[in-house]
């Protein structure tokens, strides 16, 4: 009888938890005004100006981080209800980021739409970012895999755009980095109003909304047959939570993380039924917002906030979740998310044939471009002052498309996780928090030292990743989840970098947006012999990749050395991702999109599942910079834009045609 009291323990402290995370914040509160700049003059100045302070600045502040908290948890809870997809939020859905384009777009070009209605730019941004993934995976019946692949595939052809317009437009660089990492900072009640008053007709709306909600538990035909308009039903909940998280976004800009957290917190509190998930979840992203402002008052300057609230956010929201995740229980079922898909009858034809493919498309790369008379193939003296230049660019997207496409294939196998991948599983931003770290260290680090910094940063978060993993044995969802998690905290560090401004901002932003134009012949050798160093081994780990995604027990049976196979195969998809990400910046979603493909084509082997992803990878990334240096011609777009553009719409019409899981 007693154990079966033991799976009832994690829910024990969920009181003191949530006391704790209460009194946390508004201690951290009163630290923030207790802690505030002295103002010089005469008494009666020195109160007036405090009290303006104080009720215009410090308490409307404090309300818009509880408020844009609720609405933020309860946008997120009504999302992952209605699509029955436990990791859905407005950052996975693309939904933030379609609105930070929209408002980007506007402040660049049309700054009339922003003193008109921000909010409905922001919401006209987001409704159409999570239109497209509905749209895209809607033929599967919205399954949780296919709408977080196209998410992330909306989400991060946006934030890609985005940079590109911010690269254009370099004097809204500061301010818009500032805006986009979220500050709570007020002057008066207007966006408490705003938000407040959004939040509570959200809550009407879903307090209206709970009893279809509670039937979506059912499959789609038992909801139907108990009278469920679901097509009705979803169209209206998901503009429901696009319009809170709209609200919040045009009020305060883009705070990550909340959405996915507070109705996971929720869940691991012990709220079960929709009814307890859509209260406590907008209390907790309200208590979990707060105490990350709270953080930011008190330890702020008297210069101004060390960090914007939304880096923060993200620097104690991902620790946290990463600290509970053994305690969510796995919804995927791990045979469902690994499953490999059909088989070739000839694979080796057809890898020998995609290999044709990619040598056909190099040469049409270093030949076919625009000129100023239009579009011509280069030959004689001509093609000859061309080479120099472009060989060093396709050299670079092609090995960085290999390399990332094997990472993702290596990651995919070591996890049984098809959305494992260096952009999900926050490798490639590790790498990204390495190459920051070194540009603050050090004063004007050389090459050497910046790609040594992002394998750095890339190794710690798989090793990180798969130490947790290994600890707690975490399921397919669990593993994505703890992937957000390092993401979501690498990220609003690069926030922070950005927020802060400097030399640096530019520099990492470029390689955010992705681009080879900065690899110069030299440097295009070194990365040549470094994919071939690091694809050689791959042919001798064919066994190796094939076996261990059966498990240890099976692993063990057949003679697999299984702690020493995961930290090889390991450390080597950290090495590729590092490499590749220094030189096309971790938004390229090859890692993720290539071993997709290579699986949905038919090369689910061991040995050939990594070598189609790497030729995938290579065609995708050479395609992706090609367009991105004709297409705007003489302007470069970035090469992570387009090679979202190309894969993305080409992986989802493919996982629409499958009636299996990739």
């Amino acid at each position: 009888m007693a154990d079966m009291t033991l799976p009832r323990q994690p829910m024990r402290p969920r009181l003191p938890l949530w006391l704790a995370l209460a009194g946390a914040a508004l201690a951290l509160f009163a630290i923030g005004v207790l802690r505030r700049p002295e103002i010089a003059g005469d008494p009666e100045t020195v109160r007036r100006l405090e009290a303006a302070l104080l009720w215009h600045g410090l308490l409307p502040r404090a309300a818009t981080a509880l408020l844009a908290g609720a609405a933020l948890g309860l946008s997120g809870a009504l999302l992952q209800r209605v699509l029955r997809n436990p990791i859905a939020d407005p950052s996975t859905l693309g939904i933030a980021s379609g609105a930070q384009l929209a408002l980007v777009l506007a402040l660049a070009f049309a700054p009339g739409l922003l003193a008109f209605s921000r909010e409905a730019v922001a919401f006209a941004g987001g409704a159409g970012a999570v239109a497209l993934v509905v749209a895209l995976s809607w033929r599967r019946g919205l399954d949780p895999v296919t709408v977080v692949v196209a998410g992330m595939t909306v989400a991060l052809m946006a934030a890609a755009a985005s940079a590109a317009v911010v690269l254009a437009r370099g004097e809204y660089v500061l301010s818009v980095f500032i805006w986009g990492a979220g500050s709570l900072h007020q002057q008066n009640w207007n966006s408490a109003l705003v938000i407040g008053s959004r939040l509570v007709l959200g809550a009407i709306a879903a307090a209206l909304l709970l009893r279809p909600l509670a039937m979506l538990a059912l499959d789609d035909a038992g909801a139907r047959s108990l009278g469920v308009a679901l097509t009705a039903l979803r169209v209206l909940v998901i503009t429901l939570a696009v319009g809170l998280a709209a609200s919040v976004i045009s009020q305060v800009g883009i705070i990550g993380f909340v959405g996915l957290a507070a109705p996971a917190f929720a869940r691991i509190s012990g709220a079960r039924t929709p009814s307890e998930i859509l209260w406590r979840a907008p209390l907790i992203g309200a208590l979990l917002l707060s105490l990350a402002d709270g953080i930011v008052l008190a330890t702020a300057t008297g210069s101004g906030d060390l960090i914007p609230t939304g880096a923060m956010v993200g620097l104690i929201g991902g620790p946290l979740l990463l600290w509970l995740l053994p305690q969510v229980r796995p919804t995927v079922p791990p045979a469902a998310a690994a499953a490999d898909g059909r088989r070739r009858a000839r694979p080796g034809r057809a890898l020998l044939l995609l290999a044709g493919c990619a040598l056909v498309l190099a040469a049409l790369a270093l030949t076919l471009g625009p000129g100023p008379d239009g579009w011509s193939l280069a030959t004689g003296d001509l093609l000859a002052g061309l080479l120099p230049f472009r060989v060093p660019h396709v050299v670079a997207a092609a090995c960085a498309g290999a390399l990332l496409g094997t990472a993702g294939a290596l990651m995919q196998r070591l996890t049984g996780n098809p959305l494992a991948g260096p952009e999900v599983l926050g490798v490639g931003a590790g790498a990204g928090v390495g190459i920051a770290a070194a540009l603050i260290l050090f004063d004007m680090p050389d090459r050497g030292t910046q790609m040594a910094a992002s394998a750095i940063g890339a190794i710690g978060a798989i090793a990180f990743i798969l130490a947790v993993a290994a600890r707690t044995g975490f399921g397919p969802e669990r593993m994505l989840l703890a992937g957000v998690a390092l993401g979501a905290t690498c990220l609003a560090i690069l926030a922070a970098v950005f927020a802060a401004g400097g030399w640096n901002t530019f520099l990492l932003l470029t390689w955010m947006a992705g681009s080879t134009d900065r690899v110069d012949p030299p440097e295009a050798v070194l990365l040549a012999l470094a994919t071939l160093f690091l694809l050689a081994p791959l042919p001798l780990l064919g066994r190796w990749i094939a076996i261990l995604p059966l498990g240890a027990p099976v692993a063990r049976s057949l003679g697999l050395p299984v702690a020493a196979g995961r930290l090889a195969l390991a450390l080597l998809a950290a090495l590729m991702t590092a490499v590749a990400a220094f030189f096309v910046g971790p938004l390229s979603l090859a890692g993720l999109l290539a071993p997709h493909l290579a699986r949905l084509l038919g090369f689910a082997g061991g040995r050939l599942f990594p070598a189609a992803s790497a030729l995938l990878g290579a065609v995708l990334l050479m395609l992706a910079d090609f367009l991105g240096r004709t297409v705007a011609y003489p302007y470069q777009v970035p090469v992570g834009f387009f090679a979202a553009l190309v894969g993305g719409p080409y992986l989802i019409w493919l996982l629409q045609r499958r009636s299996g899981h990739a």
